[in-house]
Order: C-alpha cells, then structure tokens, then sequence
C-alpha cells in the first residue's frame, strides 16, 4: 500500500469504554520505528520480529505513572537470539536484535520466517524499573505460541492475572518524499484490559473441580458478557487498520466501539532516544580492570559501539587507565 506522511504516527493514546469496564491503549509507530530499524539495516523478518516487539513494549512502558523504564527483552536459542526494547519514561524508546546472520539467512531460504522459528525455545522477560533506590521488579514467561501477542496474553494472565487482549500488526509501506519514493517501516497495536468495579463480574473460562468426587471434569463457566464483546471486537481488528497512517486511532475506536461509548485521554508522542553518551561509556570502562583495558586496546585505541544507535565512541587507553588513578 502506498502512505504519506501524518501526523498520527509515534502516538499512543490511552482510552477508556466504561460500559464494558474496559482500560486500554492503542500505539501507532512510523518515522520513530523506521529509524530504529532501518539504522541497523536488519533482514526483513528480524526488522519485522522487532518491530512487533517495540510496539508491544509502547503500549506497556506508556502506562507506566513514575520515572523508570520498561525492558522486553528474550533470551532463545533460534536464529534471533534476543531482542532488547527499552522504553524510557515517559516517551523514549530504543531497541535491538541480536541474530546469527547465517541462520537468518537459511531460514529466508528455506521459508521458515515465522516468530517460531526464528526464536525458537527460550523466555521472554519483562522488567520494570524504577531506579536504583526502588526493587526491580520482573516477569518471566516461556516463549510458547506463534506471536508475541500469544505469548503477552500468557505473561498477563500469570504476572497481572487481569483478563487482557492485545493485537500487533507490521507493515513494510510506500512512501513519498522529498527524495521520491521509498519503504518504511510501521507498527500498530490495541491493548485492552478488563478492570470492573465488581469483583463478581470476574469470572474464568476454566472452572476447577474443587471437592467434588475424585474423576469430575473441569466445566466452562459463561465469561462475563461485557469482556466476550470485548474480546469479539478485538478480534475483528485487521492489520491494516493498525499499520495505515491514515487510520487513526480515533477513527479505530470509534468503529470498534461507538455502540457503547469510548472516550479517549490526551495523546503521548512518542521518540526514538537512545540514552548513551562519552560520559556513560567512560564511566562504564573505568569499571574493567587495568587488564581488561588493555586486552580492549585495538590499534592504539578503544572503540565502544552502542548497540542500540549503532553510535561509536574512541578513547585513549592511557586516559582511562588515568582517570582509574594508575600511571
């Protein structure tokens, strides 16, 4: 499909449907993910593996209401071996992926591009912290299911146990600019959340036996009726309608849910940003022994490479050495 520019990208935009007791956000994501991807020029299943993991980690890390971060990160034994999301509070993100560059490739020949394949068994982990005075806190769950949506539902379901939906799309577009034509990268996502006020209207799909007489078989309960038409309308939600620059959010809740009533809350940009800096690094080296440094030194110098701007950092082995006070 072919896109422009607007101004509905890098957005999330928090919502709420009080008939159907539903919290949710919603994220679009262009000119921010582009960057992300196209500066470290992945092939195109690992871009899009990625890109599915930032906008998961925008519509969580968004929700956070203290300063800290939110990191997604996975640990597998596929072809990707890991990707890195690290949202900033309140609006910066960065992220990697780290992947075998023949493995990728003879999955790409052999057709075997699915999250699956290219992760394989592993966990994925979710971290929230808020600084150094305060405990991490941290949710681990097995990398099960053909999405990450799949495997969000399972993290919810364990970590939060609140009933939650989420839906990710990515798209590789068309776009026009002062240079012609050329592809970008966007990304999309709803998450909703089932927060009423009674606890009676929790109810779970899965009803244990209990006390009953040894062999009795768990029986289904009838969900509550507002979170089935909660998650009925999730699931008519189409990938375009997540990944179009001209499908706002606004214009996407309202067909979702203008039978009952959504109000949306003010709207937060989102940015690109990477927090590295010489002064982080330096201070980073200055932790390595004496050894250590100069077992570093590459032709006279240290060169750090950020792994998630790709931003590369030279230093003079005798000026390290000095600021750790040896000669």
């Amino acid at each position: 499909m072919t896109a422009a520019a607007s101004p509905a990208l890098d957005l999330v935009l928090p919502f709420t449907v009080p008939a159907l007791d539903l919290r949710g956000r919603t994220v679009h994501l262009g000119p921010a993910l582009d960057a992300i991807l196209a500066r470290h020029a992945y092939p195109e299943p690992v871009a899009r593996l990625l890109a599915e993991a930032i906008a998961l980690t925008s519509l969580l890390g968004s929700s956070i209401k203290f300063d800290g971060r939110f990191i997604l990160q996975t640990r597998t034994d596929g072809p990707v071996s890991m990707l890195v999301v690290d949202f900033q509070t309140p609006d910066g993100i960065r992220a990697y992926a780290s992947f075998d560059a023949d493995g990728v490739a003879r999955a790409i020949a052999e057709g075997r591009v699915s999250p699956p394949d290219l992760l394989g068994r592993g966990h994925l982990a979710m971290t929230v912290d808020q600084g150094p005075d305060m405990q991490r806190y941290q949710g681990v769950v097995a990398l099960e299911g053909e999405s990450l949506e799949e495997v969000a539902h399972v993290w919810f379901q364990q970590s939060e146990q609140i009933p939650t939906r989420v839906r990710l799309a990515v798209a590789e577009v068309l776009t026009r600019g002062e240079g012609g034509a050329r592809h970008a990268w966007r990304a999309g996502g709803v998450m909703v959340q089932f927060l009423p006020e009674s606890e009676d209207r929790v109810r779970t799909r899965d009803l244990h036996p209990g006390d009953a007489p040894e062999g009795t078989e768990p029986h289904e309960v009838a969900v509550d009726d507002a979170w089935a038409e909660a998650e009925a309308l999730m699931g008519t939600i189409e990938d375009v309608e997540l990944t179009d620059p001209e499908v706002t959010a606004e214009r996407l809740l309202y067909r979702l849910f203008h039978e009952r009533g959504v109000r949306v809350f003010e709207s937060l940009a989102m940015e690109e940003r990477c927090r590295c800096s010489r002064e982080r690094v330096e201070g980073m080296l200055t932790q390595f022994t004496a050894e250590q440094i100069d077992d570093m030194t590459v032709d006279g110098a240290i060169v750090v490479t950020c792994e998630f701007c790709s931003t590369h950092y030279r230093f003079d082995p005798a000026a390290v050495h000095a600021l750790r006070g040896e000669a």
